[in-house]
């Protein structure tokens, strides 16, 4: 998993797009990425990547 680039965000959000930052901070990165004009034609989850992410992130189970 890539790391973010928090200052190039940020610089996007406060300096290119102008946002206050808290119009930044209630963005979703897709809400940010729709703004900045990137594309958005990314491919959804697969099956075989969700079976990974929710191995990585199991429930808790509380008794």
């Amino acid at each position: 998993m890539s790391k973010v680039n928090w200052p190039a965000l940020m610089r996007l959000g406060l300096v290119d797009l102008r946002l206050r930052p808290d119009q930044f901070w209630a963005l979703t990165p897709a809400e940010l990425m729709l703004m900045a004009g990137v594309d958005g034609d990314v491919a959804s989850l697969s099956r075989a990547g969700f079976a990974d992410l929710a191995a990585s992130f199991p429930d808790e189970i509380k008794e």
